[in-house]
């Protein structure tokens, strides 16, 4: 099983709707960005926070980004 058919079945467990291919891509540079800013355990942590917040991956994409860059 690779990684998109197992996020499909968590997802449909979980009763929810896997990401689009754009926001698994999204949700990837998030991670990526987490990991990179800070350390690589922030990844997971980045995504579950902005799942909580109720935020797209775009919208906590670029609130990383604003971190990344000292903004």
């Amino acid at each position: 099983m690779n990684a998109k058919e197992w996020i499909a079945d968590f997802a449909g467990r979980l009763g929810v709707d896997a990401p689009t291919p754009a926001e698994f891509a999204k949700l990837l540079d998030l991670a990526g960005e987490a990991a990179h800013a800070s350390e690589r355990v922030a990844a997971p942590v980045a995504c579950w926070v902005a799942a909580q917040a109720g935020r797209t991956p775009d919208e906590a994409l670029r609130v990383a980004r604003e971190i990344g860059s000292g903004g």
